[in-house]
C-alpha cells in the first residue's frame, strides 16, 4: 500500500533540531569562561541581550508563518515571498553558505573535543599516527565525521531525525549531571564572595559577547525543515518559541550557577572543567559530542533544503532543486553542501570562518524582522493568527545590525557586500514569481504618508518643482514635447503624459477609462507616466483633465502643450488657454521649429519685461534645464528692452543682483530703444536669430480678441526658431527690474494696437501730385510720432494708476462686504 511522504511535527521537526543547535559547543566549552569574565550582572546582561534578537526574530518568524503558506526553504521561502526574489534570494544564498560553513565549525569543534581526551588522543596517535593539536589531525578526523553525517542524512531524513532524539537525551542527562555536580563537588565552590569579582577586567564586553553570541544563532534550524512539516503554521511557532525559551532558561540557570558555585580561576583557566565538575563525567562527554554533532547534523538537514528551494525559483541551477524519493530528498543539494563544508573543514581554523558565519546569520535575522515589520505596517493582506506588536520586529532589526557592527565591523561589511552582490545578480536576471510581495504595500503606505506631509507643507517659489501635465497627442507624433518635458523636470519633477484620442462620435466626453501605457521603460525611470484617453473634444478634455487630475499634496502645477499655430479652431484654443489661466496653472506652450529644432543646445534667450510674473517662472525652468546633460553647457542670456535710456544702469544693477540671488549664471543684455523705438518683434528677431531656445512671456487673454491674440503671437514668433511661451500662475511673484512697471516691453501694448490700426488705413495709391503725397506722408509720420510719445509718456502711466485704483477699490469692497 502506497504511503505519503514522511512528515514531522513541532517537536521532531522544529523543536529538536533547533534546541540541539542552541545547546551546543558554546554551552559546554565557553559559557564558563564567559561567566568568569563577566560576573553575575555581566553574564545576565549578555544572555538577555543576545536573546533579545532570538526572541524578536522567533516571534517575527512565528507571526509570518501563521499568515503565509510556508513551503520548503524555511527562511528563504519566507523572505522571498515577502521581500521579493532579489532580496529573499540573496539572503537565502548567503544563509545557505553560512549554514554549510557552520557545519564545518561544529565538526572542527567536535574534533578538538574528541582529541582532548587523553585515552582517545593516545589511541589515535598510536593507530593512525595523528598527533593531537596538529592541523592535519583536525582535517582527517573532521572529514571522516562529516562524511559519516552526510551518509546518514543521505540515507534518510527520518533516520537523521530519530538520531537527534538520542543526542537530545544525552544532552539532557549531561545537564542533570552538571547540576548535581554543583552539590557533590564542594571543592569547586568560590573561594571569595561576589564582591571580589571584577567584571571585564581583561576582556571588553564586546569581545565576551562575540564569544557567546553563536550560542543563540541556531533556533532557525527547525524553520529550514518547513517542507517536511505536517502543519508549518502551527509547528513553526510552537517548536521555535519553545526552543528559544528553553535555551534561554538553560543558559541563564547555568550562567548564574557558574558564578555562584564555581571558583572564578577555574572558570577562566579550564575550558573542560565540566568533565571534572559533573556527577557522571561520561555524560558530559556524551553531551559535548552530541551537541556538536547534532548542530552539524541540523545544518546538514537544513542547508540542502534552502538550496533546493532557491533552485526551484531558478536563481541557481535547477540541478540542485531535484528531489528523490517519496520525501523529495534534496540529494544533489546535499552533495554540494558537503563540498562547501569539506572546504571549511580543510581550512581547520574556527576563527577564520566563525566571524563571517555569524554575520550571515545575523543578516538573515535582521531581514526576517524587517520582513515582519513591513508586512505588519504596510500589507493589507497580512492577517496572522499569531499576533505581535510591530515594535518587536523593529527592535529585532535594529539590534541585529547594531550587534553586527559591534562584533566585527569588517566582517559585517564583507557579509553585506556579498549580500548586495548576489542581490544585483538576481535583479539583473529579472526573475519573479506569480504573486505579490510586501514592497507594493510599502510603497503605497510611504506615498500616503508623504502626501499627508506634502499637503501640510505650503508650496513656495523657492521649493517649487514642475509637476507637469503634458498633452503630447502621442509620443510618436510630437517627440519634441517629450524631449522638452524631460528637460524641464530634469529628474526632479513628474510628467503625466496624456495621449488624448478624439472620437467625435462619442456621446460623452470621456468614452473610455484611463489606462496606463508603458511607452518606454526608461521614461518610467525618468518620471514620465503616460495615460491614453479617448474623448469627443480635445479642448474640453484638456480643460477637464487639468481641473481634476492629481490629488492633495501632488497636484499638477504646469500644463505643457504645443502652441496652436496650426489649430483648426484657434478661437477655441485661446479660450482653453484662458480656462487654464483661471485654474491658476503655469502654462508652457512650445512653438517648435521643425527645421532648426533645438539647434546645438548652446544658447538660451530669456526675454524679460516689467509688471509680470512670467520672468520668475522662466528663470525657474532655466535652472532645471541647465541641470540636464544636453543643456548643461548652454549660454543663458537675459534680454531686456529698455524704453528709457537713462534707466540702463539701474536695470543692469537690479538684474545682476536678481541673477545672483537665484544663483544662475547668465549674461545680462539690455537693448536701449528710446530713440529708435523699434517694434518689439523686430528687436527679438534681430537679437535672437541665432539662439537655440527662446523664452517669451505671453499676456492675459481677452475675450472677443482671440484671433488677434493668435495673430500677434504668431507674428512675434516668426523666423526666430524654437520658442517657449510662458504664462505663470499666482505662485510666482511679479518681476520688476530697475524701472517702473509698464515701462518695459509688452507684447500686446497700446502702441502695437496703433501700429496695427495704421496698417489697416487705406493706402494712397493715386495721388494728384507728388507734393500732396509727400505732405500727407510727413503729416502721417508726425501724427504717428505724437501718438507714440503720448501713449508712452502719458497714457500708459495713467492707465496703470487707474487700474491700480480700481483694483484697490475692489479689494476694499470685498473686504467690507464679504469679510
Amino acid at each position: 500500500m502506497a504511503t505519503g511522504p514522511k512528515k514531522f511535527g513541532a517537536f521532531s521537526g522544529v523543536f529538536t533540531p533547533s534546541i540541539l543547535t542552541i545547546l551546543g559547543v558554546i554551552m559546554y566549552l565557553r559559557l564558563g569562561w564567559v561567566a568568569g569574565v563577566s560576573g553575575l550582572v555581566g553574564i545576565i546582561a549578555i544572555i538577555v541581550l543576545a536573546h533579545v534578537i532570538s526572541f524578536s526574530t522567533g516571534l517575527s518568524i512565528s507571526s509570518i508563518a501563521t499568515d503565509k503558506k510556508i513551503k520548503a526553504g524555511g527562511i528563504y521561502y519566507i523572505l522571498s515571498r515577502s521581500l521579493g526574489l532579489p532580496m529573499g534570494g540573496s539572503i537565502g544564498i548567503t544563509l545557505f553558505v553560512g549554514t554549510a560553513l557552520s557545519i564545518s565549525m561544529y565538526i572542527v569543534g567536535f574534533t578538538e573535543s574528541f582529541m582532548a581526551i587523553p585515552a582517545i588522543s593516545h589511541w589515535v596517535e598510536n593507530t593512525f599516527g595523528l598527533v593531537n593539536g596538529d592541523m592535519d589531525t583536525v582535517r582527517v578526523i573532521g572529514s571522516t565525521v562529516l562524511l559519516l553525517l552526510v551518509i546518514l542524512a543521505f540515507i534518510s531524513t527520518d533516520i537523521a531525525i530519530k538520531t537527534q532524539f538520542i543526542i537530545l537525551t544525552a544532552i539532557a542527562l549531561s545537564l542533570i549531571s552538571v547540576l548535581v555536580g554543583f552539590f557533590v563537588h564542594p571543592d569547586f565552590a568560590p573561594k571569595g564572595g561576589l564582591a571580589d569579582y571584577k567584571p571585564f577586567q581583561d576582556f571588553s564586553f564586546e569581545v565576551v559577547f562575540a564569544v557567546f553570541f553563536p550560542a543563540v544563532t541556531g533556533f532557525t534550524a527547525g524553520v529550514a525543515m518547513s517542507g517536511d512539516l505536517k502543519d508549518p503554521k502551527k509547528d513553526i511557532p510552537k517548536g521555535t518559541m519553545w526552543a528559544i525559551i528553553i535555551g534561554f532558561v538553560v543558559y541563564l540557570v547555568l550562567g548564574i550557577s557558574f558564578v555562584l558555585f564555581v571558583d572564578r580561576d577555574i572558570l577562566l583557566n579550564d575550558y573542560n572543567f565540566l568533565m571534572k565538575l559533573a556527577w557522571i563525567p561520561a555524560l558530559v562527554v556524551a553531551g559535548i559530542w552530541g551537541a556538536t554533532l547534532s548542530s552539524a547534523l541540523g545544518g546538514i538537514l537544513g542547508g540542502p533544503r534552502i538550496l533546493q528551494a532557491v533552485a526551484k525559483d531558478k536563481i541557481v541551477p535547477k540541478f540542485f532543486g531535484k528531489g528523490y524519493g517519496i520525501n523529495n530528498e534534496p540529494r544533489n543539494a546535499l552533495i554540494f553542501t558537503f563540498l562547501i563544508s569539506e572546504a571549511g573543514v580543510l581550512i581547520g581554523d574556527l576563527n577564520i570562518i566563525a566571524g563571517i558565519v555569524t554575520m550571515f546569520y545575523l543578516t538573515a535575522y535582521g531581514f526576517i524582522n524587517l520582513a515582519f515589520t513591513l508586512e505588519k505596517w504596510a500589507s493589507t493582506d497580512f492577517r496572522p493568527s499569531f499576533k505581535i506588536p510591530v515594535w518587536v520586529g523593529i527592535i529585532g532589526f535594529l539590534s541585529s545590525f547594531m550587534i553586527m557592527f559591534k562584533l566585527d565591523m569588517v566582517s559585517m561589511f564583507v557579509a553585506l557586500i556579498i549580500l548586495f552582490g548576489i542581490y544585483y545578480y538576481i535583479e539583473r536576471k529579472q526573475l519573479n514569481f506569480r504573486g505579490t510581495n510586501v514592497w507594493q504595500s510599502v510603497y503605497i503606505s510611504l506615498v500616503k504618508s508623504i502626501l499627508i506631509r506634502l499637503n501640510k507643507e505650503k508650496e513656495s517659489e523657492k521649493n517649487w518643482r514642475p509637476n507637469i501635465l503634458l498633452f503630447s497627442g502621442g509620443t510618436n507624433v510630437r517627440p519634441h514635447l517629450i524631449e522638452f518635458g524631460k528637460s524641464i523636470i530634469a529628474k526632479s519633477g513628474i510628467i503625466s503624459n496624456f495621449d488624448l484620442i478624439e472620437n467625435k462620435k462619442s456621446d460623452v466626453l470621456f468614452s473610455r477609462n484611463l489606462m496606463t501605457v508603458i511607452e518606454k521603460e526608461k521614461e518610467l525611470e525618468e518620471g514620465i507616466f503616460t495615460r491614453r484617453q479617448e474623448c469627443n473634444d480635445i479642448y474640453s478634455g484638456i480643460e477637464i483633465v487639468s481641473a481634476v487630475y492629481g490629488f492633495s499634496g501632488i497636484e499638477p502645477n504646469t500644463v505643457l502643450l504645443g502652441w496652436g499655430r496650426h489649430s483648426s479652431d484657434p478661437v477655441r484654443f485661446v479660450r482653453m488657454i484662458k480656462r487654464l489661466t483661471e485654474l491658476d496653472m503655469n502654462i508652457v506652450l512650445l512653438d517648435y521649429d521643425k527645421e532648426r529644432r533645438f539647434g546645438n543646445y548652446e544658447m538660451i534667450d530669456v526675454w524679460l519685461r516689467g509688471g509680470s510674473n512670467n520672468g520668475n517662472l522662466m528663470l525657474a525652468l532655466i535652472k532645471f534645464i541647465k541641470s540636464t546633460f544636453e543643456w548643461r553647457n548652454a549660454r543663458v542670456r537675459i534680454m531686456i528692452v529698455n524704453p528709457v535710456n537713462e534707466n540702463r544702469s539701474i536695470i543692469e544693477r537690479d538684474a545682476n543682483q536678481f541673477i545672483a540671488n537665484i544663483r544662475l549664471e547668465a549674461e545680462i543684455r539690455i537693448i536701449n530703444n528710446e530713440i529708435d523705438k523699434r517694434p518689439v518683434n523686430e528687436i527679438i528677431k534681430q537679437e535672437s536669430i541665432n539662439s537655440d531656445l527662446i523664452f517669451l512671456g505671453i499676456p492675459e487673454v481677452e475675450r472677443r480678441n482671440e484671433n488677434k491674440y493668435i495673430e500677434s503671437i504668431d507674428r512675434l514668433c516668426e523666423d526666430i526658431g524654437t520658442t517657449v511661451l510662458i504664462k505663470a500662475s499666482s505662485l510666482f511673484k511679479d518681476l520688476t527690474i530697475g524701472i517702473r512697471p509698464g515701462e518695459l516691453m509688452k507684447f500686446e501694448t497700446v502702441e502695437e494696437d496703433i501700429d496695427n490700426g495704421l496698417k489697416k488705413l487705406p493706402k494712397l495709391t493715386k495721388p494728384v501730385s507728388s507734393i500732396p503725397a509727400l505732405e500727407l506722408q510727413r503729416i502721417n509720420n508726425s501724427i504717428t510720432k505724437i501718438l507714440h510719445n503720448t501713449v508712452n509718456k502719458e497714457l500708459n502711466p495713467l492707465t496703470k494708476i487707474w487700474t491700480g485704483f480700481l483694483e484697490d477699490l475692489e479689494k476694499s469692497w470685498r473686504s467690507y462686504y464679504l469679510g
